[in-house]
């Protein structure tokens, strides 16, 4: 279902430390992709990913289910596999908080069902709290066919409102992207054909060393 690519890796912003990092006021990074990915897939061999583009069905599709045509025309969607089996997939992604976009990641199983969120970086001044880990077991166990919103199987945050809404909105999309594009509708993905690295740019399909401390690191 994914291709690889060996010899590509991932991109600039896997490299990093797991310590949170002041980047510009207001702005605090939790997590890298490659801190991100390595935690949600410890025991993996491998890791490899896949950028798709959406063509208009697709989008309909989407939108018909999400509610709201996706912002983005392409997503990633990252999936594990040991011994040619899937372990998990995850996506990365940005949600609208108050006024800055939240970066998470969202961890699913093997059937798409959610068991992790992680708050990447978070650029509000305040509503951080919804990195606590009660408001984020919420998510755990949910799919596609779940609500997914405030007040009807999630509950949000006292201060923190709009930040939970909003991690509700991305969560839902991330179980839907990976529903649509990677358990209901395989043939999309393999129909995406890898494009040539260019400077700055890896290949739309690649493998990921996560325990590798030599790997190196692109961007998807």
């Amino acid at each position: 279902m994914f291709k690889t690519a060996p010899g590509l890796a991932l991109f600039g912003l896997l490299a990093g430390q797991p310590a949170p990092v002041r980047a510009e006021p207001s702005e605090v990074v939790y997590n890298t992709p490659k801190t991100v990915l390595a935690s949600f897939f410890p025991k993996s061999e491998r890791v490899t990913y896949r950028k798709l583009a959406l063509d208009a069905g697709v989008k309909a599709r989407l939108a018909h289910r999400l509610g709201y045509t996706p912002a983005r025309d392409s997503y990633t969607i990252f999936v594990a596999l040991t011994q040619g089996k899937v372990d998990g997939y995850a996506v990365i992604d940005d949600e609208l908080g108050l006024h800055q976009p939240i970066t998470f990641a969202t961890r699913l199983t093997s059937r798409g069902v959610v068991d992790r969120v992680e708050i990447m970086v978070y650029r509000e001044p305040r509503g951080d709290e919804v990195r606590d880990a009660r408001f984020r077991k919420q998510f755990e166990g949910k799919t596609a066919s779940d609500p997914l919103r405030i007040d009807r199987d999630i509950d949000a945050v006292s201060g923190a409102t709009v930040s939970s809404a909003s991690l509700a909105t991305g969560v839902r999309r991330a179980a839907i992207l990976v529903e649509e594009l990677a358990l209901a509708s395989p043939s999309t993905i393999a129909a995406a054909k890898p494009a040539p690295p260019t400077p700055g740019r890896a290949a739309d399909g690649a493998q990921i060393a996560l325990r590798s401390p030599a790997a190196s690191t692109a961007r998807p």
